[in-house]
Protein backbone atom coordinates (compact mmCIF):
# COMPACT_ATOMS: atom_id res chain seq x y z
CA UNK A 1 0.00 0.00 0.00
CA UNK A 2 3.10 2.34 1.08
CA UNK A 3 4.63 1.36 -2.49
CA UNK A 4 1.55 1.98 -4.19
CA UNK A 5 0.83 5.85 -2.48
CA UNK A 6 4.56 6.55 -3.59
CA UNK A 7 3.87 6.08 -6.73
CA UNK A 8 0.73 7.76 -6.99
CA UNK A 9 2.47 10.94 -5.40
CA UNK A 10 5.46 10.40 -7.87
CA UNK A 11 6.03 13.39 -10.23
CA UNK A 12 5.48 11.47 -13.69
CA UNK A 13 2.18 10.52 -12.26
CA UNK A 14 1.01 13.55 -10.77
CA UNK A 15 1.95 15.65 -14.16
CA UNK A 16 0.02 13.67 -15.57
CA UNK A 17 -2.80 13.83 -13.52
CA UNK A 18 -2.25 17.46 -13.98
CA UNK A 19 -2.75 17.49 -17.91
CA UNK A 20 -5.62 14.38 -17.59
CA UNK A 21 -7.34 18.11 -15.37
CA UNK A 22 -6.66 20.33 -17.79
CA UNK A 23 -8.44 18.72 -20.33
CA UNK A 24 -11.10 17.86 -18.13
CA UNK A 25 -11.91 21.47 -17.42
CA UNK A 26 -11.79 22.23 -21.01
CA UNK A 27 -14.34 20.37 -21.25
CA UNK A 28 -16.51 21.39 -18.43
CA UNK A 29 -16.16 25.54 -19.82
CA UNK A 30 -16.67 23.95 -23.45
CA UNK A 31 -20.25 22.54 -22.30
CA UNK A 32 -21.38 24.80 -20.06
CA UNK A 33 -23.47 27.87 -20.89
CA UNK A 34 -22.77 30.96 -19.06
CA UNK A 35 -25.33 32.74 -17.65
CA UNK A 36 -24.20 36.10 -17.00
CA UNK A 37 -21.46 38.14 -19.19
CA UNK A 38 -17.86 38.37 -16.97
CA UNK A 39 -16.80 41.19 -19.59
CA UNK A 40 -19.05 43.47 -17.96
CA UNK A 41 -16.84 42.85 -14.38
CA UNK A 42 -13.62 43.29 -16.28
CA UNK A 43 -14.79 46.19 -17.68
CA UNK A 44 -15.88 47.27 -14.11
CA UNK A 45 -12.68 46.73 -12.56
CA UNK A 46 -10.45 47.87 -15.50
CA UNK A 47 -8.69 50.90 -14.14
CA UNK A 48 -7.92 48.86 -10.92
CA UNK A 49 -5.16 45.99 -12.72
CA UNK A 50 -2.99 45.21 -12.49
CA UNK A 51 -4.56 43.59 -8.98
CA UNK A 52 -4.90 40.58 -7.13
CA UNK A 53 -7.69 38.25 -7.51
CA UNK A 54 -8.77 36.18 -4.46
CA UNK A 55 -10.65 33.22 -4.80
CA UNK A 56 -11.48 30.51 -2.46
CA UNK A 57 -9.54 27.20 -2.42
CA UNK A 58 -11.80 24.41 -4.02
CA UNK A 59 -13.42 27.17 -6.12
CA UNK A 60 -11.06 28.28 -7.97
CA UNK A 61 -10.28 25.43 -10.95
CA UNK A 62 -12.33 26.86 -13.81
CA UNK A 63 -11.01 30.37 -13.33
CA UNK A 64 -8.22 30.35 -15.98
CA UNK A 65 -10.50 29.26 -18.63
CA UNK A 66 -12.49 32.67 -17.62
CA UNK A 67 -9.50 34.91 -17.69
CA UNK A 68 -9.32 37.67 -20.34
CA UNK A 69 -6.46 36.24 -22.35
CA UNK A 70 -5.06 39.75 -22.87
CA UNK A 71 -4.27 40.49 -19.16
CA UNK A 72 -0.99 38.66 -17.86
CA UNK A 73 -1.31 36.74 -14.52
CA UNK A 74 0.46 34.61 -12.31
CA UNK A 75 -0.96 31.98 -9.99
CA UNK A 76 0.03 31.41 -6.48
CA UNK A 77 0.40 27.20 -6.11
CA UNK A 78 2.00 25.84 -3.10
CA UNK A 79 5.42 23.39 -3.09
CA UNK A 80 3.32 20.54 -2.25
CA UNK A 81 3.04 17.55 -4.51
CA UNK A 82 -0.86 18.77 -4.56
CA UNK A 83 0.46 21.85 -5.82
CA UNK A 84 2.67 20.48 -8.81
CA UNK A 85 -0.86 19.07 -9.66
CA UNK A 86 -2.15 22.01 -10.09
CA UNK A 87 0.90 23.86 -11.25
CA UNK A 88 0.67 21.40 -14.31
CA UNK A 89 -2.91 22.04 -15.04
CA UNK A 90 -2.64 25.83 -14.23
CA UNK A 91 0.58 26.08 -16.82
CA UNK A 92 -1.81 23.95 -19.38
CA UNK A 93 -3.99 26.44 -19.44
CA UNK A 94 -1.94 29.25 -19.88
CA UNK A 95 -1.50 30.67 -16.50
CA UNK A 96 2.23 31.08 -14.57
CA UNK A 97 2.87 30.04 -11.80
CA UNK A 98 4.53 31.11 -8.57
CA UNK A 99 5.51 28.17 -6.20
CA UNK A 100 4.77 28.66 -2.05
CA UNK A 101 2.66 28.92 0.35
CA UNK A 102 1.89 29.78 4.22
CA UNK A 103 -0.61 30.22 6.65
CA UNK A 104 -0.49 32.60 9.86
CA UNK A 105 2.31 30.49 11.55
CA UNK A 106 5.40 32.74 10.64
CA UNK A 107 7.65 29.38 10.34
CA UNK A 108 5.90 27.78 8.60
CA UNK A 109 5.34 30.56 5.80
CA UNK A 110 9.16 30.25 5.96
CA UNK A 111 9.46 27.00 5.39
CA UNK A 112 7.16 26.72 2.60
CA UNK A 113 8.46 29.42 0.62
CA UNK A 114 6.05 32.70 1.56
CA UNK A 115 8.64 35.29 1.90
CA UNK A 116 10.44 34.80 -1.29
CA UNK A 117 6.49 33.68 -2.97
CA UNK A 118 5.46 37.46 -1.66
CA UNK A 119 8.33 38.85 -2.76
CA UNK A 120 7.98 37.25 -6.17
CA UNK A 121 4.78 38.50 -6.41
CA UNK A 122 5.36 41.94 -5.29
CA UNK A 123 7.36 42.15 -8.38
CA UNK A 124 4.60 40.43 -10.40
CA UNK A 125 2.48 43.60 -10.08
CA UNK A 126 5.02 46.36 -9.73
CA UNK A 127 5.84 45.16 -13.51
CA UNK A 128 2.08 45.25 -14.80
CA UNK A 129 1.34 41.41 -14.11
CA UNK A 130 -1.70 39.95 -12.16
CA UNK A 131 -1.71 37.99 -9.27
CA UNK A 132 -4.64 34.87 -8.75
CA UNK A 133 -4.57 32.98 -5.08
CA UNK A 134 -6.18 31.39 -3.22
CA UNK A 135 -6.80 32.70 0.07
CA UNK A 136 -7.48 30.31 2.86
CA UNK A 137 -5.99 29.22 6.00
CA UNK A 138 -4.79 25.70 4.77
CA UNK A 139 -6.24 22.95 6.70
CA UNK A 140 -8.98 25.14 9.03
CA UNK A 141 -12.26 26.73 7.62
CA UNK A 142 -13.42 26.59 4.22
CA UNK A 143 -14.59 30.47 4.38
CA UNK A 144 -11.17 31.46 6.43
CA UNK A 145 -9.46 33.94 5.08
CA UNK A 146 -5.69 34.31 6.10
CA UNK A 147 -3.49 37.86 6.24
CA UNK A 148 -1.15 36.49 3.29
CA UNK A 149 -3.33 38.27 0.76
CA UNK A 150 -4.03 41.60 2.25
CA UNK A 151 -0.21 41.56 3.12
CA UNK A 152 0.17 41.55 -0.43
CA UNK A 153 -1.91 44.05 -1.10
CA UNK A 154 -0.31 46.79 1.90
CA UNK A 155 3.23 45.54 -0.13
CA UNK A 156 2.19 46.47 -3.69
CA UNK A 157 -0.36 48.75 -3.24
CA UNK A 158 -2.52 47.21 -5.58
CA UNK A 159 -6.35 46.22 -5.01
CA UNK A 160 -7.98 42.65 -4.04
CA UNK A 161 -10.23 41.99 -6.34
CA UNK A 162 -12.60 38.89 -5.12
CA UNK A 163 -14.00 36.75 -7.77
CA UNK A 164 -16.15 33.34 -7.59
CA UNK A 165 -16.97 30.86 -10.51
CA UNK A 166 -20.08 28.55 -9.77
CA UNK A 167 -21.75 25.85 -11.93
CA UNK A 168 -24.99 24.11 -11.67
CA UNK A 169 -23.93 20.59 -12.51
CA UNK A 170 -21.19 20.13 -9.91
CA UNK A 171 -20.02 17.47 -7.11
CA UNK A 172 -19.60 19.39 -3.77
CA UNK A 173 -17.00 17.32 -1.60
CA UNK A 174 -16.41 16.38 1.86
CA UNK A 175 -13.18 18.20 2.23
CA UNK A 176 -11.55 20.77 3.98
CA UNK A 177 -12.31 23.28 1.23
CA UNK A 178 -15.44 21.97 0.42
CA UNK A 179 -14.01 21.84 -3.06
CA UNK A 180 -16.70 21.58 -5.76
CA UNK A 181 -15.78 19.91 -8.90
CA UNK A 182 -17.71 21.03 -11.45
CA UNK A 183 -19.00 18.85 -14.34
CA UNK A 184 -20.11 19.62 -18.33
CA UNK A 185 -23.43 19.94 -19.42
CA UNK A 186 -25.00 22.66 -16.85
CA UNK A 187 -24.67 26.61 -16.38
CA UNK A 188 -22.08 28.25 -15.20
CA UNK A 189 -21.56 32.05 -13.42
CA UNK A 190 -18.50 33.87 -12.91
CA UNK A 191 -19.02 37.19 -10.01
CA UNK A 192 -16.29 39.69 -9.89
CA UNK A 193 -16.54 42.15 -6.71
CA UNK A 194 -15.51 45.31 -6.08
CA UNK A 195 -11.85 46.18 -5.40
CA UNK A 196 -10.56 46.44 -2.13
CA UNK A 197 -7.27 48.29 -1.05
CA UNK A 198 -5.01 48.02 1.76
CA UNK A 199 -2.98 50.85 3.07
CA UNK A 200 0.77 51.03 2.99
CA UNK A 201 0.19 52.15 6.48
CA UNK A 202 -1.89 49.63 7.78
CA UNK A 203 -1.13 48.06 11.55
CA UNK A 204 -1.81 44.60 12.73
CA UNK A 205 -5.56 45.80 13.69
CA UNK A 206 -6.00 47.66 10.32
CA UNK A 207 -4.36 44.24 8.37
CA UNK A 208 -7.13 42.11 10.74
CA UNK A 209 -9.79 44.56 9.58
CA UNK A 210 -8.93 44.25 6.08
CA UNK A 211 -8.84 40.45 5.68
CA UNK A 212 -12.38 40.34 7.65
CA UNK A 213 -13.44 42.71 5.18
CA UNK A 214 -11.62 40.10 2.12
CA UNK A 215 -13.16 37.63 3.99
CA UNK A 216 -17.19 39.29 3.41
CA UNK A 217 -17.00 40.09 0.42
CA UNK A 218 -15.61 36.96 -0.92
CA UNK A 219 -18.53 35.10 1.00
CA UNK A 220 -21.02 37.79 -0.70
CA UNK A 221 -19.45 37.09 -4.25
CA UNK A 222 -19.26 33.86 -3.89
CA UNK A 223 -23.18 33.79 -2.90
CA UNK A 224 -24.05 35.99 -5.66
CA UNK A 225 -22.11 33.53 -8.23
CA UNK A 226 -24.68 30.42 -6.71
CA UNK A 227 -27.79 32.61 -6.64
CA UNK A 228 -26.92 33.82 -10.60
CA UNK A 229 -27.62 30.40 -11.54
CA UNK A 230 -31.33 30.20 -10.25
CA UNK A 231 -32.11 32.58 -13.09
Amino acid sequence: MRELKKIFRSKPVLTLGGRLIALWLRLVHATNRMVNNPDEGYARVEGHYPAIVALWHGQHFMVPLVKRKNDPFKALVSRSGDGHLNSVAAEALGVDVVRGSGGRNRSKTLTKGGISALKNLVSCLREGIGVVMTVNVPKTGARECGLGVVTLAKLSGRPIIPAAYASSRRIDLDTWDKASVNLPFGKAAFIIGEPIYVSHEADEAELERMRQLVEAALNETTRKAYEALKH
